[in-house]
């Protein structure tokens, strides 16, 4: 909370300086602000199959294993999620301005299927104000203090659920440098998606604030403790058609008392070239992780080996007559998976439509994906665009680990703004999974194929 106070301190002073301010008086400023909005209903409905066991051979034997098919209960299931959504910023007053976002959701017919299933990221009813912030600007400086949202490529709060999570601290982000853009955030607190990453039950609430928060790569559903988190970024576009970023987050005493900090790494270019008729881009991805240890610790998140990194690429091929094309590709360390961040938006290059990050952020992994899309309005339709994924994230043997796994993903959505409804927007995507594990132990390879539909129907206001 220290950076908290300085900030305070900061801009108060600031603002004694500065005689620009929009609204005449406090109450103009209030009556001057905007409302905006947005209303939400989603079906999700996914089901995983534990397929035939394959045959396996040991010592020149080879064993036929029980074949069946059966549905993992605990990831089976579907829910049908509301939620509005309301916000409301302040004119400026001084410098000054006041924010507020509010969340209500509401699941009314789950059953108890999709409660288990949806349980850690979309079965959830009540409120939770995400945002309520104090603003300040002045010249190119623009500071808040209190909950935000928050989206940077270490810390970022995924709005893919129906609840968006947030965070509360501080950010301040200036552009007095030409074609640069400087940031500087410190985090207190993490919202979750629903009561079940706080609570760890099925309560089925809204979320709310606490010390405790999401690491996507250790896990994409729980949540561990934490202290204050700190973090820096620049992004640089001097050089025509590039823009470089690179960020460092530190993260205080996570998961247990005997870790001190979970410090993580973010470089990226990304380089698009205007050519006749259509864009070239190459983009280049570095991330890493490091834990730190207290002297004499031994139950930490060291034992899982998280000092990991990450590269990846891209070539994409886009605008052309509608059509886009991209190519990533990713491998990691050998020995360690990589933390991806704080916050499930912290996402490695290659994460999918629906399962997103997890297979690709392994130890000893390397994962390509495929991206073809089209935009519709090429031929008329205004408003629709269309992607096709495929994925696959392949994972060779880790040395302290008893298991293994390859991810390969098809992916496919649609999305359509629709004209005659301004506001109004429609989006269906589905992915398949298939899932191929190999037990060490006894070298037997388990089959699952893992499948998710997603509808999302949104109004803006």
């Amino acid at each position: 909370m220290k950076l908290v106070k300085l900030s305070l301190v900061t801009i108060v002073i600031a603002s004694m300086a500065s005689s620009s301010f929009a609204a005449d008086t406090l109450a103009d400023a209030f009556k001057n602000g905007k409302v905006s909005g947005e209303l939400r209903a989603w079906y999700f409905d996914k089901d995983t199959e534990k397929l035939d066991t394959q045959n396996v051979t040991m010592n020149g034997v080879t064993y036929k294993l029980p074949k069946g098919v059966s549905d993992d209960t605990a990831k089976t299931g579907n829910i049908l999620n509301t939620v509005a959504i309301l916000n409301y910023v302040t004119d400026t007053f001084y410098g000054f301005n006041l924010g507020a976002t509010f969340q209500a959701s509401a699941a009314p017919f789950v059953d108890a299927e999709g409660k288990t299933a949806y349980a850690s990221d979309m079965y959830g009813s009540g409120a939770v104000l995400s945002e309520a912030y104090l603003g300040y600007k002045i010249g190119k400086t623009n500071a808040k203090i209190g909950r935000q949202y928050i989206a940077t490529p270490l810390v970022n709060g995924s709005g893919s659920r129906i609840v968006r999570e947030s965070f509360e601290g501080a950010t301040i982000v200036n552009t007095d440098i030409p074609s640069t853009t400087l940031i500087a955030g410190f985090v207190d607190k993490f919202q979750t998606r629903t009561s079940y990453q706080t609570k760890g039950d099925l309560g089925g609430d809204a979320p709310s604030f606490n010390k405790r928060a999401i690491f996507n790569g250790v896990s994409a559903s729980d949540t561990y403790q934490f202290d204050d988190a700190y973090t820096i970024a620049v992004i640089n576009k001097s050089i025509p058609h590039l823009a470089l970023t690179a960020q460092y987050a530190t993260v205080g005493d996570v998961v247990a008392a005997n870790t001190e900090n979970v410090n993580l790494y973010y470089t990226d270019a990304n380089y698009v070239l205007p050519m006749n008729g259509f864009k070239l881009g190459f983009y280049l991805n570095y991330r890493g992780s490091k834990t730190d240890l207290r002297s004499g610790a031994v139950n930490n998140v060291d034992t899982v080996y998280y000092d990991g990194s990450q590269t990846a690429a891209r070539i994409s091929i886009s605008e052309l007559a509608g059509f886009g094309l991209a190519v990533t590709a990713a491998t990691n360390s050998k020995d360690d998976a990589v933390i991806a961040g704080m916050g499930n938006g912290a996402a490695s290059s290659t994460a999918t439509l629906v399962k997103a990050s997890s297979p690709s952020l392994r130890a000893n992994t390397d994962s390509y994906r495929i991206d073809l899309t089209y935009d519709f309005s090429k031929l008329g339709v205004t408003g629709l665009k269309s992607i096709l994924q495929y994925a696959e994230a392949n994972q060779d043997r880790v040395k302290q680990a008893t298991t293994s796994a390859d991810y390969t993903s098809y992916a496919g959505g649609i999305s359509y703004d629709v004209p005659v409804l301004k506001g109004l927007s429609l989006e269906l995507i589905y992915e398949k999974q298939e899932v191929e594990t190999t037990r060490y132990s006894n070298n037997t390879k388990y089959d699952w194929d893992l499948n998710e539909l997603r509808f999302k129907a949104n109004y803006k206001f």
